[in-house]
């Protein structure tokens, strides 16, 4: 698993935007920025979409304040699931919806997980983590269904 101190592995997203899907290298994303990156098990999920998502959104200004360039948030969801969802937020321009469809982001961090059982197949943990310019400052990855660590407020304290 990825820990504080790496650089993150080689990535390729497809951001889901209100133009619609926009393929990104990781280069792009992080490159020379300090990013909030988060991570959701699923788009419209219930915890995701009234908790972890809204916090990051309702609290974009505090972040940028403190340094943040680009929040930024994956999912293993395609890019019009992701875009979709981001409207349905409305994220506006806060925050870059990144769609890590087929799981290999998450897989190369070691923050994949078998959601099976809840007919979901794989997907990514529930995470946050501050990167600064591809290294990872900080990391925080929940534990089982729980939704403490990963949130903004959290994220935010560590700034």
């Amino acid at each position: 698993m990825i820990k504080v101190g790496d650089k993150l592995p080689e990535a390729s997203f497809v951001a889901g935007t209100k133009d619609g899907p926009k393929p990104m290298t990781g280069a792009e994303v992080f490159a020379g920025k300090t990013v909030a990156l988060f991570a959701v098990p699923g788009a419209f999920t219930p915890t995701c979409s009234v908790k972890h998502l809204p916090g990051f959104r309702d609290k974009a200004a505090e972040f940028k304040a403190k340094g943040v360039d680009l929040i930024a948030c994956t999912s293993v969801n395609d890019a019009f699931v992701m875009g979709a969802w981001g409207k349905d937020q409305n994220v506006g321009d806060d925050m870059l919806m990144l769609a890590d469809g087929n799981g290999a982001f998450a897989k190369a961090l070691g923050l994949d997980m078998d959601a099976s059982g809840f007919g979901m197949g794989a997907r990514s943990k529930r995470y946050s983590m501050l990167v600064v310019d591809g290294v990872v400052k900080e990391l925080n990855v929940e534990q089982g269904g729980e939704f403490k660590v990963s949130s903004a407020d959290y994220l935010l304290g560590q700034l």
